[in-house]
């Protein structure tokens, strides 16, 4: 007959403390070396690989850029505030940033694809291929031949849509847009490059396409009655409901003053 040993109450108290203050101090050597690690110069940031389609970044600028507003170690740092340090530069769009053992980072960039001046002239903001308005420095554009557009705040991917829909056409007749802008009321206005002023009225954008289009497909008809060619256009007004009006360069249609005794 197995008889059961009662364990002394007190005795219980000193296993459960002992239990407690073994926990307690393997929880502080573990908080102490994670303590020690954390600050230990061997997991410094000490370099970042770049990857992505960058041009305007490598990775020594973005070293002398951005580590100095990085904080903590390879253990600590906080991956959110690096990623938002990295798109505080210019042309960067997105980053992505990834700790990569033991002392480095690595980080995919986007950047932005600039494709025309934003704004009035001498603005010096920049559109991206996505419509998204972007501030870099003009100078490091790697072409400075890119059209202006401007439009109402929030109307940027209507105002590039429209510009996109619209070069086609006129690039047919050799006739470059060199500026597209949406006014506050809706209306298109567009500026060649050869200096021509268009008004293209306002509505969808297929009716304005479809009013361009028809323009388009009798100007060098109109012109040539005057002995002009289309790059002679020095404005033309489509808001016409049943036609349009142009001027001609070296073309008048205004009767001369009579002459007064």
């Amino acid at each position: 007959m197995n008889a059961t040993v009662l364990v002394p109450l007190d005795v219980k108290l000193m296993n459960l403390t002992a239990s407690v203050l073994f926990v307690l101090l393997a929880l502080g050597v573990l908080g102490g070396a994670a303590l020690w690690a954390s600050r230990h110069a061997g997991f410094s940031i000490r370099s970042i690989a770049v990857t992505g389609e960058v041009t305007h970044h490598n990775a020594v600028t973005l070293r002398a850029n951005v580590l100095p507003h990085l904080s903590g170690t390879f253990l600590t740092l906080d991956l959110s505030a690096a990623r938002q340090a990295f798109e505080s530069l210019p042309w960067v769009r997105h980053a992505v940033v990834h700790r990569d053992f033991p002392n480095r980072l690595r980080v995919q960039l986007q950047e932005h694809q600039a494709v025309a001046y934003w704004g009035g002239e001498g603005e010096s903001r920049l559109l991206n291929n996505l419509g998204e308005v972007f501030e870099a420095n003009l100078g490091e554009l790697e072409r400075e031949d890119l059209p202006r557009l401007a439009g109402p705040d929030g109307q940027a991917s209507l105002v590039l849509a429209m510009y996109q829909t619209l070069q086609a056409p006129f690039e047919l007749m050799d006739l470059g847009l060199e500026q597209l802008e949406l006014n506050p009321h809706g209306g298109w206005r567009a500026r060649l490059d050869t200096g021509a002023e268009l008004q293209l009225g306002s509505g969808a954008p297929l009716e304005v396409l479809a009013r361009s289009q028809r323009f388009l497909q009798t100007l060098t008809q109109v012109t040539s009655r005057y002995g002009r060619k289309p790059e002679a256009l020095q404005s033309a007004d489509l808001r016409h409901q049943d036609g349009y009006a142009i001027r001609l360069r070296g073309v008048s249609t205004l009767a001369a003053d009579p002459v007064k005794k």
